[in-house]
């Protein structure tokens, strides 16, 4: 196996823990918490949050994942490990499709609607908005950190698979 095929596996593992993580604190934690507080404050908060988050510490994990995945597929097709790269490439198309694509099209446009409201000083009205807005942008989150863990399991499987049948001659 290659150097730059060693990096990669190395990399994509990286990637795909960290975005798996990344969701997963706010299944466990985040949402919870902002679900205990204050819908006013649970507002102002997921505000911050959202206008935060697109970084550059957040991006490679975010981006990179499924071209790391992806990548790492085809060098270690290239290399002769077919079932590792049938692993890293399953991971790669389940986070690219499943993770950013569904983050981009559902959870990103209700970030952005819920940037545009004020919070209201009423309680109640904010717990309206908060209750339709939490619910199900946590459906949505839970989904894509079940698609990201499956993701990191795969390429997991990918790597399991390149130790125990190790490298098989290209047909």
């Amino acid at each position: 196996m290659r150097n730059l095929t060693k990096v990669m596996v190395l990399l994509s593992l990286l990637l795909s823990g960290a975005i798996f993580g990344f969701f997963y604190a706010w299944v466990c934690s985040t949402m919870w918490g902002l679900d205990a507080a204050d819908p006013r404050v649970a507002i102002a908060a997921m505000q911050a949050m959202n206008a935060s988050v697109r970084n550059v510490v957040f991006a490679p994990a975010f981006f990179g994942t499924p071209l790391a995945l992806l990548l790492t597929a085809a060098l270690l097709l290239r290399d002769g490990f077919r079932g590792g790269a049938l692993g890293f490439a399953a991971g790669g198309v389940l986070y690219l499709f499943c993770g950013m694509v569904l983050t981009m099209t559902v959870n990103v446009p209700m970030n952005e609607m819920l940037a545009t409201i004020s919070v209201p000083e009423d309680i109640d009205a904010a717990r309206t908005i908060w209750r339709e807005y939490s619910g199900p942008w946590q459906l949505w989150n839970g989904l894509r950190t079940l698609a990201s863990g499956t993701a990191l399991l795969a390429a997991a499987g990918g790597l399991i698979s390149m130790m125990t049948h190790g490298q098989k001659p290209a047909a």
